[in-house]
Formats: structure tokens, sequence, C-alpha cells
């Protein structure tokens, strides 16, 4: 193992299932350590196929997956470093919480004493749950024991497919806070999801995917580049795309029934506030746009049909 490899390196990785499926092409990505990467794409993209083959748990048609310089194979010891939520854990239905916890840690041939409970418990939160039985659980429930199982070795890389599934608002800000702290102790996370708000928020790195190829790649803040989008709705859309228009840091003025979309650059929305009030401009709804959201769906549609 390299000292200078970097902990998760996908090189030229293509995949395809029988059916003429081409499910990963030629995809190339390096994370390096204490990155929190975002994998983003629509459903189809091939960010489950690119998960499972960095595991060792699907065989790639050609290229390869490695792990700190080493290539992955079913049973590589490289896979030891590494926690993962990727598929639904095998708990056993009748078992509790706990009881599938400590299961899944001697089945190891590892003792109790070597399992970080304390913390994945904590990350876990489920209390007095951990003594009920595992087929009484919420599908919100299983996600946060599952990554609680994750976290059990102390991993040096966490990868997870779509974590927030099934969970509340207040759930998916814990979870938000956990891959926080999980990346500021050193580990590496690998994570994908269609929640693209949930991304900005807690990622230091993405990548896009469509139909299997990679379509982008940087920091997040490079994805979004330095334009904020707001949509407004107003009491009279035409004199308020002539005060905006006349803004500067306004780049663009769109339609978007009933409102507007502006695309804003170096001026505050509360700039706009204030000039569509003083021109005697009602304003009814002021949002924010996730910039993330807005390049993603920039990227897409520029990709060929």
């Amino acid at each position: 193992m390299s000292a200078s490899a970097p902990p998760i390196a996908i090189e030229h990785l293509t995949k395809s299932f029988s059916g003429d499926v081409l499910a990963v092409d030629d995809l190339n990505l390096v994370i390096e350590e204490g990155q929190v990467f975002g994998l983003l794409g629509p459903n189809g993209a091939g960010k489950t196929t690119s998960l499972r083959a960095l595991l060792g748990l699907v065989h790639p048609s050609s290229g390869r997956a490695r792990l700190w310089g080493e290539p992955v194979h079913s049973g590589s010891p490289m896979l030891e470093r590494v926690g993962t939520l990727v598929e639904s854990p095998g708990f056993v239905p009748h078992l509790s919480g706990l009881a599938n916890l400590e299961l899944f840690w001697r089945a190891g041939g590892r003792r109790l004493a070597d399992a970080d409970f304390d913390a994945a418990l904590e990350i876990a939160g489920l209390g007095a749950a951990l003594r009920r039985k595992y087929k009484t659980y919420s599908h919100g429930m299983k996600q946060r024991l599952g990554l609680a199982q994750a976290l059990l070795g102390r991993p040096d890389v966490l990868v997870l497919d779509e974590p927030t599934s099934g969970l509340d608002p207040q759930q998916m800000r814990e979870m938000r806070e956990v891959v926080r702290r999980i990346a500021a102790r050193g580990a590496t996370v690998l994570l994908s999801s269609h929640l693209l708000g949930e991304v900005e928020q807690v990622c230091s790195h993405a990548a896009v995917m469509n139909k299997g190829r990679l379509v982008s790649a940087g920091t997040v803040a490079e994805l979004t580049g330095s334009t904020t989008t707001v949509y407004l709705e107003v009491d009279d859309v035409g004199r308020a795309t002539s005060v905006l228009e006349a803004l500067t840091g306004v780049t663009r003025v769109g339609s978007e029934v009933p409102g507007l979309s502006v695309e804003l650059d170096g001026i505050e929305r509360k700039a706009l506030v204030a000039a569509l009030v003083g021109a005697g401009i009602g304003v009814e709804t002021v949002t924010s746009r996730h910039r993330l959201e807005d390049a993603f769906i920039e990227m897409l549609e520029a990709e060929p049909a």
C-alpha cells in the first residue's frame, strides 16, 4: 500500500450487465483523504453500481477500483477499513437492534470489546428501541441501525448509498451532523444521493453522473459557480422584470409561472426586495434555490440525448 495513494481511486471503470445494459461507462474518480464526496445523478445513472464495484460486490467488465492503491476484489483486506451502507443490511428480524449489531461483529471473529459500540449507538439514536425486535423498526430506524453497523469498526472510509432515505427532516439533519463528525476525525466519506440540497450542505466535493458516464466533478463551489438563483412571486410580473433587469448583479430574469426566476451574482436577495418595494411592487414570495440543484439540471440538459 502506497502511503501517498488516495483512499479511493476508480480507473476507467465499466460495467455491463446481460442484455447489453451499460450501467457504468469508463468512470474515473479520485477521492482524497478527508473529503466528503457526493455522487449525484438521476435514477439509472450508475451510482449504486459504481459503489458496489468499489466494494467488490460486482466485478467490473473492465477497469478497476482501488482502495489506498490496492485493487479491490471480494474479500480484499483493504475492505476491513471501510464502513458501508449500500444495500439493506441483512439484520435478523426476530433479534433486537443491539443483538443484531453484536451478532454482526462476532460473525467476523472479532471481540465485542474491539467494537466502537458507544459511538455507533450514540449515532443510531434509537434509545430504548435498541432492545426491540428489528422487525418492529420503521424504515428510518433501519437506516440508522445500518449506519451504526457501518461505524462499529471505526472505518477510515465510509461509503453510503442514499443515507437519508426514509428519514424525517430532523433525522436528516442529525445524519448530516453525523457525516460532518465522521469527516472531522479524518475519515473519508463517499455518499450517493438524489437530494441535492443535502449534498450541498454536507459535501466538500461532488461528481455528477448520467447514463453511466461522468458529467462533471470538482469541489461543490466549482460545480455551482458564483451564481445564486432566487424565485420570486410578485403582484406585477412585467414591471418587476424591468426593475430587476436594471439592477447591477442580476444576470438573468426568467419567467417561471406564476413567478420569476432571478440569477444573482454579487447582489443579495434583500436588495431585490428593497428595489421592488421601492417601485411600489408587492412581493409575495422570496425563495432561494439550491445552487447545486441549478447546476445539476443545467449539466443534464447539456448532455446529448
